[in-house]
């Protein structure tokens, strides 16, 4: 037995289609097919069972394929401990982070990373919170930036920065003239819009609703930020933003109107996670570190509300088309 086999493995337990794990190991099917069935035979147990159109795994076969795939990460975590010794700011970095955050914070993060880590490869991957988590747990990625709370007891939690939201009303709307005066009680009436199921800031938003006694809108479920403020502005109805969503360079929308809440709002605490069992430990809590040094403007609720002037000129202007 050695490496390359349980490469084959895992793979296969991966791709369930001897086809497209040959494609990923880079090798020929023929092979990959020779060497699995070379581990059966030293092992002296089925791991495969070969069907017409699927591959499906034995019960020990996976049993096998997920202590392999420790294995390898463990043998890639030695390789990294070696990497870093010899130069501890160069290497790759792979990190996933959720789509409701991703495109909002990196424009202002990634530039910190590369001037304190010049020599660093930063592979991103965005991906729902569970995604992050499996890839996580399975080796895939060394870190993630996620929101809490977490339940992983196999993962060190850095807690990074709270990120207030604002309430994303349209100028018809008859919240939209309690700038910074709004409460969470005033939303006890209202149905807010949410994304689908797996988005973390969905469950974020349930939560608000349910302090504050609100629903959610019937009917409706976005994929995105960005169908929700289209919708917002639409006059469809309202939603709640984090603040980041709403920071240059993200483009203001017309007709989306931004509430700040009074006194301290609703938000999200976010933290950098990774395996306790990482030899890239140490180095992740320093790229921690940079996260933690964002520039403050870019968490502040106050500057990114819609101001009383800028309401004032949107309500002329709806009373101007109107006639």
């Amino acid at each position: 037995m050695n490496l390359r086999d349980l490469q084959y493995l895992v793979a296969l337990a991966e791709h369930r289609h001897f086809g497209r794990a040959a494609d990923a190991c880079f090798v020929s099917q023929p092979t990959l097919s020779t060497q699995i069935k070379k581990l059966e035979d030293e092992l002296g147990v089925p791991l495969v069972e070969r069907t017409p159109r699927k591959v499906l795994l034995t019960e020990v076969g996976r049993d096998i394929a997920t202590r392999a795939r420790d294995v390898l990460n463990e043998i890639e975590q030695i390789r990294g401990v070696a990497r870093r010794t010899l130069d501890p700011e160069s290497g790759t970095v792979r990190l996933g982070i959720f789509p409701t955050l991703g495109p909002y914070l990196l424009p202002h993060a990634l530039p910190l990373v590369r001037a304190a880590f010049p020599r660093l490869e930063l592979l991103l991957v965005e991906e729902k919170t569970e995604v992050v988590l499996r890839l996580l747990r399975e080796g895939k990625l060394d870190a993630g930036i996620l929101a809490l709370p977490l339940h992983e007891e196999s993962l060190h939690t850095e807690f990074l920065f709270e990120e207030p939201f604002l309430l994303a009303v349209s100028g018809e709307h008859p919240l939209a003239h309690k700038q910074g005066q709004l409460k969470l009680a005033d939303l006890s009436s209202q149905n807010l819009l949410l994304l689908e199921d797996g988005h973390c800031l969905r469950d974020q938003a349930l939560e608000v609703c349910h302090m504050a006694g609100a629903g959610e809108h019937a009917g409706f479920r976005a994929t995105s930020l960005e169908t929700l403020r289209q919708m917002v502005a639409a006059n469809v109805g309202i939603t709640l933003l984090p603040v980041t969503a709403v920071k240059r360079p993200v483009a203001p929308v017309a007709n989306l109107h931004l509430i700040e809440f009074k006194g301290h709002p609703p938000s999200r605490r976010i933290a950098m996670v990774w395996r306790k069992s990482s030899a890239m430990a140490g180095f992740l809590q320093r790229l921690a570190a940079i996260f933690q040094r964002l520039p403050p403007d870019l968490l502040d609720a106050h500057t990114a509300a819609t101001s009383p002037v800028t309401e004032i000129k949107s309500a002329v202007k709806r009373r101007t088309a109107s006639r």
